[in-house]
This record gives structure tokens, C-alpha cells and sequence, in this order.
């Protein structure tokens, strides 16, 4: 009983890993500048509801956890920020996190022993640490500055398309017109709901 059910979250951790990279390859183009850490979460909440639709998914917002509350809410269930069904393959769920929550992890791994994909976005400055297998990690790394009065903190990143020009040597050039070749365009998707939440 054991070996048949921990033959599927090994198969599912390697189909993690091939979603995780495609996600982080979209996520590579997502740009902003001054926000809070909340406003930088509901964005990628956004952006990874914008990529699953685009993959031809069922996207579900605060969707239901098979992981219980703790008490005094322990008979009712826990979200995670999406839940996405697709027409073949199993579920793929995703949490996003700027701290390192190790009750995400707790979940993610029940809802790969549900046959369910897990997927962890964290994002922030340093430490971004992958999980354990096999949830499959997206790491997004942003800068950040104190924000006004000292108070929280605002957050910043650059595309991976939209990098400082290479300094040119050899011959010097006294006037030059740069050319943007790239725009940075980030996915419209609904308003959010506040994720940091105790879920």
C-alpha cells in the first residue's frame, strides 16, 4: 500500500520540476518598482493565474487545502493561493510566499500525497532556499529598500529582457541612439484577495 502510493509523488515530483522551469521562464519577464510586500505578492498571484490560463488550465483562486486549520478551526480546511486543473495530467497547485513558512511546506507536501503537483513560488532578496521533494520550487529574487518613515518595506525588479547595455571597448564613440528592443509587459488578471492571511 505504501509503494503504490509514494509511486506517484516521484513521477509527479519530475513533472513538477518541467512545470517549475516553464514557470520561471514566464515569471523572467515580470518588472516593477516600489511595491509592498503584499502588492508583490497579489502580482504574482496574478501573473502565475495569467500563465496557468494560458496553458489552457482551470484557474481557482483560494482554493480548498486538503490540509486541516489548526485548532479552534481544525474542522474546516486550509486554502492555497491557485488551483489549477488541467485537461490532462494531474492538478497543479501553487503557494506564494516572501517568508520561509514551514507550514507551507506541510501542506504542499499533503497535497502531493493527495496526487496533487505542488509548486512554491517564494520570492525576496536571499535565502531562497528550494523545499524538499517533491515540491518544486520558483525563485524569484527582488530587491528592496526601507519604505517611507523607515516603515515596511518597498520592492523592486528588472526583467531578465531588460538588462544594462555590455560597456564597449576598442574604438570610441562619441554619439550613440539606443534602441529598446524588448517591452516589458505584465498579464492582466482580476484583483486579488489579501494572501497574507493565516492559512
Amino acid at each position: 500500500m505504501r509503494a503504490a502510493r509514494y509511486r506517484p509523488i516521484v513521477d509527479h515530483a519530475e513533472e513538477g520540476a518541467r512545470i517549475a522551469a516553464d514557470l520561471t521562464g514566464w515569471l523572467a519577464r515580470l518588472a516593477f518598482t516600489d511595491q509592498t510586500t503584499n502588492e508583490v505578492t497579489n502580482l504574482l498571484i496574478d501573473s502565475v493565474a495569467a500563465w496557468a490560463m494560458a496553458q489552457g488550465w482551470r484557474v481557482y483562486r483560494r482554493a480548498a487545502s486538503v490540509m486541516p486549520l489548526p485548532p479552534p478551526y481544525a474542522h474546516r480546511k486550509s486554502i492555497v493561493d491557485l488551483g489549477c486543473a488541467r485537461p490532462a495530467g494531474a492538478p497543479v497547485v501553487v503557494e506564494v510566499d516572501h517568508s520561509d513558512r514551514r507550514r507551507t511546506i506541510e501542506k504542499l507536501r499533503l497535497e502531493a500525497e493527495a496526487g496533487r503537483i505542488p509548486i512554491w513560488v517564494r520570492w525576496g532578496e536571499r535565502g531562497l532556499e528550494p523545499a524538499p521533494a517533491p515540491i518544486a520550487t520558483v525563485a524569484l529574487h527582488v530587491s528592496s529598500r526601507p519604505g517611507p518613515g523607515r516603515v515596511g518595506r518597498l520592492h523592486s525588479r528588472s526583467s531578465a529582457t531588460h538588462r544594462p547595455a555590455p560597456m564597449h571597448s576598442g574604438t570610441e564613440i562619441r554619439a550613440a541612439e539606443q534602441v529598446d528592443l524588448f517591452a516589458t509587459t505584465v498579464p492582466d488578471s482580476p484583483a486579488q484577495d489579501d494572501p497574507a492571511d493565516d492559512r
